[in-house]
């Protein structure tokens, strides 16, 4: 017999918007059970709810999330994560190559635009030539529902049904943060006989099947070929599907 309060922490989770997959990794509660509970309907939102459950904020509205949402959604599953604080606040962190201010500043325009309440700030790392944008929310878990303890590439990253709905109307958004966050743009040189052709590519590199799948799914939206070139790279070779990407992501600065 479960209890009350492992009832009340699903239907927490399932108006977040999350899957059943994902609710049983952080409840521990079966997903045939979580599958069951869920078409009793038991958790409609009541018009009378004023807050989120979860985080205490006013109860969030998802589709009113800007698309730079779905762009800070690409950075956060490349090189994004959050860490816990006290009284229930968390930090975004999102560490950048230093090389890129412009992505920095890019990333730090997002993360402000999803969070204007909060302050989203730079800070330069000690160790390598880096910096870290963050921010501190309360809100950040149910922004990124993909939080979990260990690494990304060891356990499930599924999208919300919230999320997938910002992706499928901006997905040029989301392959821009993922690209600038674990891809690049590059010159492959070909030789042929005596001559050397030169033509440019774009390449994606994650661990995570996963993400490398949210990446493969978006560039389907938009007819973007793809090819997997081995366990952790997908490639972006064709002239037509690089200059499709090249409207807007090109290269980094």
């Amino acid at each position: 017999m479960r209890s009350l309060e492992e009832v009340a922490a699903v239907g927490d989770l399932v108006r977040l918007g999350l899957n059943d997959s994902e609710i049983s990794r952080q409840t521990g509660i079966s997903r045939t059970t979580v599958r069951d509970w869920r078409r009793t309907s038991r958790w409609s939102v009541s018009p009378d709810t004023k807050s989120c459950a979860r985080c205490g904020a006013a109860l969030h509205r998802f589709d009113n999330l800007p698309p730079d949402y779905a762009y800070l959604l690409g950075l956060y599953l490349g090189d994004g994560w959050l860490s816990s604080h006290p009284r229930g606040v968390y930090r975004l962190r999102i560490v950048l190559d230093d090389r890129y201010p412009g992505i920095i500043e890019e990333c730090r325009h997002a993360v402000q635009r999803v969070l204007p309440e909060n302050k989203a700030a730079v800070q330069p790392r000690t160790v390598g030539a880096c910096s870290e944008v963050y921010a501190f929310s309360k809100q950040l878990p149910c922004l990124f529902p993909q939080h979990g303890p260990g690494r990304k590439h060891e356990r499930p990253i599924e999208l919300a049904t919230w999320q997938q709905d910002i992706v499928n109307a901006h997905p040029e958004k989301l392959l821009r943060g993922l690209l600038h966050s674990d891809g690049c743009r590059f010159i492959n040189p070909i030789r042929h006989g005596d001559k050397l052709y030169t033509y440019p590519r774009y390449a994606f590199s994650n661990a995570s099947s996963d993400i490398r799948r949210i990446f493969c799914d978006a560039c389907d939206l938009l007819g973007i070929e793809w090819r997997v070139m081995n366990a952790r790279n997908i490639s972006v070779a064709r002239r037509e599907s690089v200059a499709r990407l090249d409207e807007f992501v090109g290269p980094k600065a």
